[in-house]
């Protein structure tokens, strides 16, 4: 686990921290409990993540450009996804879909190994120098985020934050197999329209078998690449 970032005492700073306790506060009202998300929530600066000028709706419960027509997630949504994946630290995490970072800060603070992969190298830099900024570690690179990271998998966790037509076959082949150690990966990959997508959780069962369930609707931005019937 990388350094948490540790706010000045400034005003300004002493304000923001006040709104991330607010908003922890609601998305416990909104049936987040997991204790390890909240405190994440709770200890990451959203507002380092966005540009000067949309600083001030930091930590509103909705998603704010970050630029190249993409977002920072919803921050409802994020708790969400990352409760949904059942995370133990140490565990091996493949994020699909870097933007902001602000995602894979949080998986920082929970004690996970990150990997991430983006496919705006512009996006890329920008999340990598933040990160760095505040002390948090993660394994990136730039590419099809559809393929996965296969010299790096089996993964515990894989979590895609775009909209997907399908799910992705190469995803779920980089879940980890049960064994007596460790629980089968899950992914969790939003599949739909761009109209809104309903949320999947992908379980491996054995080397051949998967489990699927379903976790309510939300919208993201659509996810392109060869694995998903998107255009790179």
């Amino acid at each position: 686990m990388a350094a948490s970032f540790r706010p000045n005492t400034s005003n300004e700073e002493r304000k923001y921290a006040r709104r991330r306790a607010e908003l922890v506060a609601l998305l416990r009202e909104k049936g987040i409990s997991d204790p390890l998300v909240l405190e994440a929530i709770g200890r990451v600066p959203r507002h380092t993540f966005l540009d000067d000028i949309l600083k001030h709706r930091a930590y509103e419960d909705e998603a704010l450009p970050i630029g190249l027509q993409q977002t920072i997630s919803q921050p409802y949504t994020v708790a969400f996804q990352t409760q949904a994946l059942a995370l133990r630290p140490g565990d091996r995490v493949l994020e699909i879909g870097t933007g902001s970072g602000y995602q894979a800060a949080i998986l920082c603070e929970m004690g996970v190994q990150v990997f991430t992969v983006e496919r705006h190298r512009p996006l890329l830099e920008r999340a990598l120098d933040v990160l760095k900024t505040l002390g948090y570690r993660v394994s990136a690179r730039l590419g099809d985020g559809t393929l996965g990271w296969l010299a790096c998998a089996p993964f515990d966790g894989i979590l895609v934050t775009a909209g997907a037509n399908d799910i992705p076959t190469a995803l779920q082949a980089q879940l980890r197999t049960p064994d007596h150690e460790h629980p089968g990966g899950r992914l969790l990959v939003p599949v739909g329209s761009a109209d809104g997508q309903v949320m999947h959780c992908v379980t491996r069962i054995t080397d051949q078998d998967y489990a699927e369930t379903t976790m309510g609707q939300f919208r993201f931005v659509p996810l392109v690449g060869k694995g998903t019937g998107g255009h790179p």
